[in-house]
């Protein structure tokens, strides 16, 4: 059964008592020599825009700072700000420093940002003054030009666009130009001829930009419009949709037509990219006879001594019929890894990714791409930071194999632009404050919970140490949560028609399933919902509640992130092309500054015994920090920058299934990440970090070799006292679910593979004693609960339950787990898990040369290349807990939608929340879905429904599978 895979919640606390520094806006010494250059750079649109400033000091030290300026054009007005604290009068305007970033050291910079409205044009400032003398480096340049080709069109999805500008500037030269998919940085191009194409865009509408920048940082843009359809006329058909051709070897694509043609139809195949790869023939003739049987035409990879695998596309050309191009990808023999069953096996997998529907117009992946689908998201085109981290991961294995690095950049570009808050999604973030405490209950029925500000809560040691290495207040991490398609209708901050959307969902204790959730705005203005927005479902104010924007990390997607950047900077280095991921490299080292959030308690209150939350002391400094990877993190403030108050949180709960020892070590053993991550404590906390979590395995690994839930430093949620006897880690107490109960969090045996995965990778790396011990238990017992038939056949664990508990940890001398005990209760064919547990076995074959581990992860691997389909690999689903749709609150079960009583609020959409709603009563919008009738059906008394899932992650964990085994086996 297919158990919601990554349940997050986290009672927010709302509000919090904050100190504002005072803001002075004069030198601190009147003898400070004051010279400067300031760069303005916006990005405009309609009638906003925003403007990212900043300063460079070329003068003496700064303890505080004051810059003015006067707009050109009488209606441009600043609307927000962050980083800085802004007052415009008529045109004139000044900003100064905010309270932890005043001081710049001679040589140093510091930047902020607004958003601002302007009608007519948005001319830049003519100059700057700074502490009242003016700022050289501003005066007026002429401004390059640019032109973007024109798009022939029409395009049918999946469309390869190709982008092409020309691009010069009068007074000195151009030193890159970027082109922009919707608003999306998706390229940089530093050298001329300056182009760009644009891979399997699925039906939309498209604008694209190139956007030219001089030697002066001045820009120009240009602008086109196209539209991908889908397909309703006749079309070519090409199977394989992109090909990888071995080198010095060959591979078939078969042409056909959708419909027979009324008369004989030539098909072209002109080439673009590399020369050595070629088609034969490059002309073809569809007849009535052949239409639907097709041609088949091979490509040919010439043998050459180069170790580079580059591209060419071929686009498939006739007259009446949509254009359709097919890349084919050299696979070279001349790198270790690089040409073999399992290598072609990973490119066929990753073109049906990038041409079946996974993503969105904007280039976001879909959890799945069905859209009826109840799992932790609860609607198939959301997203999650879980999906992001494994595309990242499947761009850097791209990478690997092509050394093409332009799509792993880009994967993290558009991370970077929908699910990393920018600094406008929390404007307030720099703003010093506290959380105040709200206990965690077991049920929703015991929501809201009340603030209580009279419980302590302990200091935060990152808040300063990362503001002062970042020069930002804003948190670089991503939220777990996107309505890609903004289905539910809430926007941005209310507006109700930008997309993606932040969203959340669960937020009321362990036994809040995802059938019991109120899908609520990540920005809550009040606009829907009920009087207060969607606050008071689960916290109660006992003041008036204020308009605010919160986050929630999940923290193993960031790690996966990080690690799939180890993997990238290392085999970009092996391939010379080490420059093409720094700057991606160096986002990732930042996240890992950021990731240290999640290793601390809650409401940062001491670790170990921790009892009474009232009594249990508050922390300070670092003795709050648990320093494994928790299942949240979590930010908030509020929406007007004049309120004044912000707080972050991290999480008393830790489930080994989160830990990620790898991304650690790679922290702290990989100069171009350790050395990125500015906070001066950084290394030391993760070198701490890497151990701890391995402990935490080893006080975890039942008799059998599995390995138990985990540990929380707050018993219930609410710092309670635990049954006495329970064993306890460095002071905190073993849960067997300790995150949630509704299944339980430790029941899926995905948990299992996708953490020892990563532990797997360690041992591979490193030999780590403590990893290769680890795998040398958990290998035999996963295996023998394996069935590998023929063909497609197979069976591996799906649910496990648990007896017993690990003893008390001892550091100097570890326990045996003689008490503590696992039975497989399920077994299924999960493609995702069967994937993930295929790369654990291979990762640890390929060090320990298990031979039993090979063979299985081989096996598995076949079987999975059996179930393939068109658009990835999958096996039939049965849905039985698909009858939760519209269960109603029943309080003797404790299951159902449950609303506090007299609570009333609506959707965007109008359905209305309320007591005795259901969780199809407010997502009414599931009824219009395709698959809807299969469960409607069910709840009228029919069948089970039964469904073949696509999800981003299980596709991209089988190709990735593929293409380890063909690494670390490159002969088999």
């Amino acid at each position: 059964m297919n158990f919601p895979r990554t349940r997050r919640w986290t009672t927010f606390a709302a509000t919090g008592a904050l100190v504002t520094a005072g803001l002075v806006s004069i030198p601190t010494s009147a003898y400070a020599a004051v010279s400067c250059n300031v760069v303005y750079a916006t990005n405009d649109w309609n009638t906003g825009f925003t403007a990212t400033v900043t300063i460079n000091n070329t003068g003496d030290a700064l303890t505080s700072w004051n810059l003015g300026w006067t707009f050109p054009n009488t209606g441009q007005r600043v609307t927000n700000f962050w980083s800085s604290n802004i007052t415009q009068t008529g045109a004139q305007v000044t900003a100064t420093n905010a309270a932890w970033n005043g001081n710049v050291p001679s040589g140093g910079s510091v930047s902020f940002g607004f958003n601002g409205s302007h009608t007519g044009q948005n001319p830049k400032p003519a100059s700057f003054t700074l502490n009242g003398v003016t700022c050289g480096g501003t005066g007026v340049n002429q401004p390059p030009t640019v032109a973007l080709a024109a798009l022939p069109g029409p395009y049918v999805a999946p469309a390869d666009v190709a982008l092409s500008a020309t691009a010069s500037d009068p007074d000195g030269t151009i030193s890159k130009v970027e082109f922009y998919r919707n608003g999306l940085l998706i390229n940089t191009d530093t050298s001329s001829p300056y182009a760009y194409t644009m891979e399997d865009l699925p039906a939309g509408s498209y604008t694209v930009q190139a956007r030219a920048y001089d030697n002066a940082n001045a820009t120009a843009t240009a602008e086109r419009s196209f539209t991908v359809t889908g397909s309703t006329g006749p079309t070519i058909i090409a199977t394989p949709s992109s090909v990888s051709v071995p080198e010095g070897g060959s591979a078939v694509v078969n042409y056909k037509l959708s419909a027979a043609p009324s008369s004989n139809v030539t098909m072209t195949l002109p080439r673009t990219g590399d020369t050595d790869i070629s088609a034969s023939p490059t002309t073809v003739t569809f007849t009535s006879a052949n239409w639907s049987t097709g041609v088949n035409v091979t490509y040919t990879a010439a043998e050459d001594t180069d170790t580079t695998s580059s591209t060419a596309t071929f686009t498939a050309t006739a007259t009446g019929y949509p254009t359709l191009a097919v890349v084919a990808t050299e696979v070279d023999n001349d790198v270790p890894g690089g040409n073999n069953e399992y290598i072609t096996r990973f490119l066929a997998q990753y073109g049906k990714i990038k041409n079946s529907g996974y993503f969105s117009p904007e280039g976001v992946p879909y959890h799945s791409i069905e859209t009826l689908i109840v799992e932790a998201p609860d609607h198939g085109h959301e997203t999650t930071s879980e999906a992001f981290s494994f595309w990242i991961w499947l761009e850097a294995q791209y990478g690997r194999v092509t050394q093409n690095w332009a799509p792993f950049n880009n994967a993290w570009t558009v991370a970077e632009r929908y699910i990393i808050p920018s600094t406008a999604d929390q404007p307030t973030a720099g703003v010093n404050g506290t959380p105040q405490y709200a206990a965690e209950f077991n049920l929703p029925s015991q929501y809201p919970s009340a603030l209580q500000p009279s419980v302590p809560v302990g200091q935060d040691p990152l808040r300063g140490e990362l503001q002062s290495a970042y020069g930002t207040g804003s948190i670089y991490g991503m939220h777990w949560l996107l309505d890609v398609d903004n289905t539910y209708g809430f926007g941005r901050c209310g507006d109700h028609t930008t997309r993606p959307a932040y969203i959340n969902t669960f937020q009321r204790g362990p036994q809040e399933s995802v059938w019991e959730t109120v899908p609520q705005p990540s920005c809550d203005t009040f606009v829907d919902g009920g009087p207060n927005g969607y606050l008071d479902i689960s916290i109660r104010d006992s003041g008036t509640p204020a308009k605010q924007w919160k986050y929630t990390n999940a923290p193993d997607a960031d790690a996966r992130a990080i690690q799939a950047a180890y993997w990238a900077n290392k085999w970009a280095k092996e391939q010379n092309k080490a420059a093409d991921v720094a700057a991606t490299v160096a986002k990732a080292a930042k996240m890992g500054d950021y990731l240290r959030y999640a290793m601390f308690d809650k409401y940062f209150k001491q670790i170990g015994n921790c009892v009474g939350a009232s009594t249990c002391p508050a922390g300070s400094g670092k003795n709050s920090m648990h320093y494994l990877l928790s299942w949240y993190y979590a930010w908030g403030g509020a929406t007007d920058p004049a309120a004044g108050w912000s707080w972050r949180i991290g999480s008393s709960h830790n489930h080994f299934g989160y830990q990620n020892p790898f991304t650690a070590w790679a922290l702290t053993n990989t100069p171009e990440l350790t050395s990125n991550m500015k906070s001066p404590s950084a290394t030391t906390d993760w070198t701490t970090s890497m151990n701890r979590q391995l402990e935490f395995y080893q006080w975890l690994q039942s008799s059998e070799g599995a390995i138990a839930g985990g540990a929380t430093n707050s018993w219930d949620g609410a710092y309670a006292q635990p049954p006495s006897g329970t064993p306890t880690f460095y002071g905190m107490f073993y849960q067997e679910h300790p995150v949630y109960r509704d299944p339980g969090s430790n029941q899926w045996f995905g948990m299992q593979v996708w953490s020892l995965q990563r532990v797997a990778e360690l041992y591979y790396e490193t030999g780590n004693a403590k990893a290769k011990a680890i795998l040398d238990k958990w290998v035999p017992w996963a295996i023998a609960n394996t069935t590998i038939g023929t063909g497609a056949t197979f069976s591996i664990p799906s649910d496990m339950a648990w007896t017993g508990a690990p003893a008390t940890w001892n550091p100097s001398s570890p326990a045996a787990n003689t008490n503590l005990h696992v039975t497989v209760t399920a077994r299924g064919t999960d493609v995702g898990v069967a994937a993930a547990y295929a790369r654990t076995l291979t990762w640890y074959a390929a060090k320990s040369g298990n031979a039993a581990a090979k063979t299985t992860a081989k096996g598995l691997l076949d079987a999975l290349n059996a179930n393939a389909d068109a658009q990835g690999v999958s096996t039939t689903e049965s849905r039985a807990d698909y009858n939760r749709f519209d269960d109603v609150y029943n309080a003797s079960t404790g299951q159902g939608l449950y609303l506090p009583p007299g609570w009333t609020g609506d959707m965007p959409n109008g359905d209305v929340i309320a007591p005795g709603k259901s969780f199809v009563d407010i997502r009414s919008f599931y009824k219009n879905d395709p698959n809807w009738a299969k469960v409607q059906n069910y709840l009228n008394g029919g069948a089970v429904p039964t469904f073949n899932y696509h999800r981003f992650w299980a596709q991209s964990d089988v190709a990735m599978a593929y293409a380890d085994f063909g690494r670390l086996f490159p002969t088999g």
